[in-house]
C-alpha cells in the first residue's frame, strides 16, 4: 500500500477574466494525497476554447 500518491482530477468551475466575463471551464487539479486524503495541490491548469493549456493564476473566481 502507498503511502503518498499523486491524483489528477477535473472538475467544471465558473471562472471570470477581464477579457471574456464569467467562463464556464475544465479545471485540472494535480493533487498529493496521503493515505488516500488529499493534503496539497501541486498545481492547477484549465484547457481554453481553442485548446490552449492555461495556469489558472491568471483568472478570478467568479464568487
Amino acid at each position: 500500500m502507498k503511502l503518498i500518491s499523486i491524483k489528477r482530477e477535473t472538475i467544471p468551475e465558473e471562472r471570470y477574466t477581464p477579457q471574456m466575463g464569467l467562463l464556464m471551464t475544465k479545471v485540472t487539479y494535480i493533487k498529493k494525497q496521503f493515505l488516500s486524503i488529499p493534503y496539497k495541490t501541486l498545481h492547477k491548469y484549465r484547457e481554453t476554447y481553442y485548446g490552449e493549456v492555461k495556469a489558472c493564476e491568471d483568472c478570478n473566481l467568479a464568487r
